[in-house]
């Protein structure tokens, strides 16, 4: 759930494992999970809105840690802690306090399983805490593969209570993860599905290219240096980018052979996901279309509509 550069928080009652991110501007949602005995686990929802103010998801959403607590006597409480000095993206900060070493060897070695043995800071203490019972089992449950799903994220357990927080791809991602977290616990466990749909990738490729054009020199499929300098910057969008595959179009106006105009095109895409590759963008993660002047957005009876009609579309896939 938790991307590579937003980690778990801390988990009260024995583990957060987070990075703080705002609730759900979209609505809240309620997950309604049944496990095998028929019976519903309860599950509430965070408020649409979030009382955190802009710039307090900053240095924490690198981190993920275990913080364990003293309120609530019995519960086993833990909660977030501020990430040390020294975190590094990528780094699951672990921190806080769990009743005994078996539960904290477990807890490490799930998270290390999960993101990498040298990705895993442990700060955390083995202290005099309650916690419910079979917490320690209940709290293995949710760390798995599945938080790689979860960016920006925050999974908080105090006691039998679950907060997860994050942004994820679409809605029935944010619905489905919830809901497997609940299924994988007894019905005493309750969850609280903070988690928030992400900007649109196609968004992303959108607000980068940013209504520019990538030039090509008159006629050919070679890359001028202001053409370059655009997809120096889409490079570095599409590496941070989980989508399987970006479609890269090639359109031209409609002056000339249309024949012509659609092998340019084609050889225009196909150009584009060269210079792309070279840039370190795997090969597979793009597929090329040449279209010619079939799909203009522009009159071709305008020099600037012509210009405008000859240009290359990224279209993020699925």
């Amino acid at each position: 759930m938790l991307s590579k550069h937003t980690r778990m928080a801390s988990l009260l009652a024995g583990l957060l494992i987070s990075a703080l991110a705002h609730a759900d501007n979209d609505g809240p949602a309620r997950v309604t999970p049944v496990d095998n005995s028929g019976v519903a686990i309860r599950t509430t929802i965070l408020p649409a809105s979030s009382s955190a103010q802009p710039g307090n998801a900053g240095p924490a959403v690198n981190t993920a840690g275990l913080a364990s607590g003293t309120t609530g006597a019995g519960t086993g409480a833990i909660s977030a802690s501020p990430p040390p000095a020294n975190a590094t993206p990528g780094q699951v900060v672990a921190g806080g306090k769990v009743p005994d070493e078996a539960t904290k060897a477990a807890v490490l070695a799930r998270l290390r399983d999960t993101y990498g043995a040298a990705n895993v800071v442990d700060q955390i203490e083995v202290a005099d805490v309650a916690t419910p019972p079979n917490w320690s089992a209940n709290v293995q449950k949710l760390i798995g593969p599945q938080l790689k799903q979860i960016s920006k994220g925050q999974l908080k357990i105090d006691g039998t209570q679950i907060d997860v927080k994050g942004e994820v791809r679409n809605e029935s991602q944010r619905q489905q993860l919830a809901s497997d977290m609940a299924n994988a616990l007894n019905p005493t466990y309750t969850i609280r599905n903070g988690l928030r749909v992400s900007a649109s990738e196609q968004g992303l490729l959108d607000q980068t290219l940013a209504n520019r054009t990538i030039e090509f020199e008159t006629g050919s499929a070679t890359l001028t240096p202001q053409g370059r300098a655009i997809l120096d910057q889409m490079a570095a969008v599409l590496s941070k980018m989980q989508t399987r595959t970006v479609a890269i179009i090639g359109h031209t106006d409609n002056s000339g052979n249309r024949t012509s105009n659609i092998a340019l095109s084609q050889a225009r895409a196909d150009a584009v996901k060269g210079y792309l590759v070279a840039k370190g963008i795997p090969p597979e993660q793009m597929t090329t279309t040449g279209v010619g002047p079939d799909q203009p957005i522009a009159s071709n009876d305008t020099n600037d509509g012509r210009a405008r009609n000859r240009r290359i579309e990224f279209r993020a896939g699925s």
